[in-house]
């Protein structure tokens, strides 16, 4: 077998990237999505693209948020996963999956062909999701009408709630955040992506009892695909009474009134609680993703120096 070529591509060759067959579907569901020429990269053996991976990110965003688009030809798993493994990008993979995947034997291949090779490039599973889109055809939820809802345009305030909210998740990247950086940086994190959507700071809102008592936030944003389902958090000491549902009927409704064709949205499929809220909010689940994340790199060790310490 003659030996691969890897590179990124240019405006100039970057049809190559569509010469492979596309099982799951991908480029379908990416199609709202646009990937820059310079964050693709192909493996090619004897001019052919045998593998593929796109990173995506904002317009203005110096480095990729994430690898989404990431296959290869039959017989060419290894290809893939030196594909990834000698990327300069270091970002999550999302692996993008038809709803109920594993039911179809076809589909199954393929999802498990890809895991196996991102898993070979240096990649851990963090945590499996579903991806849910909202349409006017769904129908608008009615507001239960339990909570006032209250714009917050001091981001203290925000990071304060978010910490609260952090304090208790189930969610997989936040934990992981906490894990690595603490609950501080990890409620960081979150005011970072909302301040990164390209959608009015004055649609976040704080949700409270009608005796004023906070219950939390909900984040109706735009990434740069579309409208979505920004985030939903319920503090601690008001769980327990279905609140998230409101906070997700509240955030889907004002989308909604700003004239969104369709809201996008996600949860943990282990967060059984909010996955049985976007269910009741109408909010059918349209695929299914798999993130991935780098394994660490360990850091390496430095020699002591001759007659004093490496302290």
């Amino acid at each position: 077998m003659t030996d691969l070529v890897i590179r990124a591509l240019t405006e100039r060759d970057a049809h190559l990237f569509d010469t492979l067959p596309d099982p799951l579907g991908v480029g379908q569901a990416l199609s709202r999505v646009t990937h820059r020429p310079d964050w693709k990269r192909v493996a090619l053996r004897d001019g052919v693209v045998v593998a593929r991976a796109a990173w995506w990110g904002a317009p203005d965003d110096e480095r990729p948020v994430n690898v989404n688009w990431f296959d290869f030809a039959d017989g060419e798993e290894e290809a893939g996963a030196e594909l990834l493994r000698t990327s300069p990008h270091r970002a999550e993979y999302q692996l993008i999956l038809p709803k109920d995947w594993r039911a179809d034997p076809v589909t199954a291949a393929a999802g498990e062909a890809r895991l196996r090779a991102a898993k070979a490039a240096g990649m851990e599973l963090l945590v499996e999701r579903y991806q849910y889109r909202w349409t006017p055809d769904c129908g608008l939820p009615e507001r239960p009408g339990r909570l006032v809802f209250r714009p917050e345009p001091d981001d203290e305030v925000i990071l304060s709630v978010l910490r609260r909210v952090h304090s208790g998740t189930l969610d997989a990247h936040a934990l992981l955040a906490i894990a690595e950086d603490g609950l501080d940086r990890a409620a960081r994190e979150e005011l970072e992506f909302f301040h990164w959507c390209p959608s009015p700071r004055e649609w976040w809102q704080l949700a409270y009892t009608p005796g004023g008592e906070l219950v939390g936030l909900h984040i109706p944003a735009h990434n740069p695909a579309g409208p979505c389902i920004g985030f939903i958090g319920v503090v601690p000491g008001q769980r327990g009474h279905g609140y998230a549902y409101d906070l997700l009927v509240e955030c889907t409704r004002v989308l909604a009134e700003q004239g969104a064709e369709f809201v996008a949205g996600a949860t943990d499929q282990g967060n059984f609680p909010m996955a049985a809220n976007f269910a009741r909010a109408g909010h059918p689940i349209v695929q299914e993703r798999i993130h991935l994340v780098p394994v660490p790199v360990p850091p390496v060790p430095v020699a002591p120096v001759p007659g004093g310490s490496a302290g």
